[in-house]
């Protein structure tokens, strides 16, 4: 028996070189240049027990390794050609010596993505590059869900994932790799690891200031000390800025969550929280009783002709 999963995990653009870009013209119709081309990594998927209580084994990572070999990149797994949006044109296991929840020796499937430099693109490109666009799902077909307890069939063996059972953990292994039909970017994956990988193309050098230190100039050093300086700085507004909008909403309505606002608040960028501060600063000042100045006129924080929502 079959059984269909969808498994999934959440890149600095790499440098094109020949060779990947005659794997990558394999599926393409005409010779494609390397300016033509965008490449990032994606861990699609590990043999670590995920959220579901299941997980690919070694043996299954490998299948699946060659499975995944020109399959598309879509969103949501929405199996529509207009999601196309991206083609594995590689794929590798990668073993490390991380121990898994199970014990064993923590790998993962590696698949190298392209796409087009289009404009339609630029926008997917530049999420994917600062990370917006990152956790990526896999589906695909297995022939097995074996008990980690028992060896038997998840499901009809009376073990149940989650529960430990002598002191042993039970969780289903997938084996038997039968077809991988297609990669998606998704909000939530079930495997927590998989997604976009960050250093694709300069792994060897590490950070950027590891790789500013090895390979750049004194300038190209102090414009990157100048440029941290300014990030600095922008955290620190915008730390400021969180602090301020959550006081002021918290002090306009008594009947919010002050850890709610917080966790909101965080998830904000400069903009949302001008408004925010902008609008609660009107509602703060008349629970407060200050007197309000619009374009030199004073009005009393009672008139509430200027707190519409």
């Amino acid at each position: 028996m079959s059984m269909e999963r969808k498994k999934e995990m959440g890149g600095v653009q790499s440098v094109v070189t020949g060779e990947e870009l005659e794997r990558i013209n394999t599926f393409a119709k005409r010779a494609l240049t390397a300016d033509e081309v965008y490449t990032f990594a994606v861990k699609l998927c590990d043999n670590q027990i995920d959220r579901d209580g299941e997980r690919f084994t070694r043996e299954t990572l490998g299948e699946l390794a060659e499975l995944f070999v020109g399959k598309s990149g879509i969103f949501d797994h929405d199996w529509s050609a207009r999601e196309q949006t991206a083609r594995i044109y590689r794929t590798e296991v990668v073993e490390t010596e991380e121990r898994t929840k199970a014990g064993d020796a923590y790998c993962y499937l590696k698949g190298y993505a392209y796409m087009l430099r289009t404009e339609k693109n630029a926008s997917l490109i530049s999420e994917i590059e600062g990370g917006i666009k990152k956790e990526v799902s896999v589906g695909c077909s297995v022939a097995k869900s074996v008990c980690s307890v028992c060896g038997g069939e998840i499901g009809l063996c009376g073990h149940e994932k989650g529960k430990t059972y002598d002191g042993k953990l039970c969780f289903a292994e997938l084996s038997g790799a039968l077809d991988a039909y297609e990669w998606s970017f998704v909000a939530v994956p079930a495997q927590p690891r998989a997604g976009v990988m960050k250093r694709y193309g300069m792994a060897e050098h590490g950070t950027l200031r590891e790789l500013v230190s090895k390979l750049g100039s004194r300038a190209e050093a102090r414009e990157l000390e100048r440029l941290e300086k300014q990030a600095e700085l922008g955290r620190t507004y915008l730390k400021e800025l969180r602090r301020d909008v959550r006081c002021l909403m918290l002090t306009a309505e008594e009947s919010f969550d002050g850890a709610l606002i917080g966790k909101m608040t965080e998830k904000l960028d400069e903009a949302e929280l001008k408004e925010l501060q902008r609008v609660y600063g009107k509602k703060s000042a008349q629970v407060m009783g200050v007197q309000l100045c619009y374009g030199g006129e004073e009005r009393s924080a009672g008139d509430e002709s200027d707190f519409r929502v």
